[in-house]
């Protein structure tokens, strides 16, 4: 029964905390993504400043 606990425990905490996704993973080297939400588009953009933007 601890290990169950324990295992529920474990996933809980992993819930909480998210998952973490690297940006290279989703950006595969281009300058930005397009990425589908919901029936809309959004547009990730990694700029010259080395920073993420995200717009619909």
């Amino acid at each position: 029964m601890a290990a169950s606990s324990a295992s529920a425990t474990s996933a809980v905490v992993a819930a909480a905390q998210g998952v973490l996704v690297e940006s290279t993973a989703l950006l595969r080297g281009a300058r930005e993504v397009l990425i589908r939400h919901g029936g809309e588009v959004y547009r990730l953009r990694h700029t010259r400043n080395d920073k993420l933007i995200l717009t619909k």
